[in-house]
């Protein structure tokens, strides 16, 4: 079971050329089930998942984010809306949102989309998640975390396969709130990676981030514990869109991909 986390960088830069180059990334990939964060929903119909999905031959499913008009102030256009999204070959069984907490002067609606994939066999309960990013709150994104994985815990609906949290955690491996996630039982894919792979995910060296901080590693694929037989177990893991497309790179964020033992 391929799984892709990606955080799409919503509808700054150049979005529309961004995102033909986030579906060739994709296609190329071949994922079986893919976590987005950042997904624009336009007042047209236009839904950037749903289209992804088409191009893809996926199934999807979509939530928007809590505050949206926060967002739509950082690009002046209150005509589109912001989202998270889950991409699958496998049917979407059901979905849930669920607002993050978060205090007044941080709040801006971000949420987890919970889903479970209809896989054969082993309904699998796949979830993305997109925390608070403000350097200073690693104490609000201790408290998100641990409302993400009763949300998850709750709804696993005694699946064989264990749930498989992905998404924009705005936090390094070692920071609080990433340990929490450990303590609670979900591994980090990255672990099994080459220790010379190349592994931050909001890097300098894209052209979409400014100013001079160093490499980080905020964008997560975590599995729970294996399931019988291995499942859920990682294979490998990378990265992805880390480079430009026909002169364009497509996200300010690259992605995460890893392979599990799936159906």
């Amino acid at each position: 079971m391929r799984v892709v986390t990606w955080n799409l960088w919503w509808r700054f830069g150049p979005w529309a050329e961004r995102q033909k180059a986030v579906l060739a990334v994709l296609r190329e990939l071949r994922p079986d089930a893919v976590g987005l964060q950042e997904v624009w929903a336009a007042d047209d119909g236009g839904n950037l998942a749903e289209w992804l999905a088409g191009e893809l031959g996926l199934h999807w499913a979509w939530a928007a984010y809590g505050a949206p008009e926060r967002w739509q102030r950082r690009i002046g256009d209150d005509r589109v809306v912001i989202g998270a999204a889950v991409l699958s070959r496998w049917p979407v069984l059901e979905q849930a949102a669920l607002r993050l907490p978060a205090p007044a002067a941080l709040d801006d609606g971000r949420i987890a989309l919970r889903t479970t994939l209809d896989t054969p066999g082993h309904p699998v309960p796949f979830c993305t998640v997109h925390l608070t990013s403000a350097p200073h709150a690693s104490a609000v994104r201790h408290r998100q975390v641990t409302a993400l994985t009763d949300f998850v815990d709750r709804h696993r609906r005694g699946s064989a396969y264990p749930p498989v949290l992905t998404g924009d955690f705005n936090a390094g491996p070692g920071t609080d709130e990433i340990r929490l996630l450990t303590a609670r039982g979900f591994t980090d894919a990255w672990d099994l990676a080459d220790p010379a792979a190349p592994s931050a995910t909001l890097d300098p060296a894209n052209p979409h981030i400014t100013g001079d901080g160093p490499p980080q590693r905020v964008d997560y694929v975590r599995p729970g514990p294996p399931g019988p037989g291995g499942l859920g177990r990682v294979r490998a893991v990378r990265r992805a869109g880390d480079a430009p497309v026909d002169g364009v790179w497509p996200s300010d964020h690259f992605a995460v991909v890893a392979d599990l033992e799936g159906p």
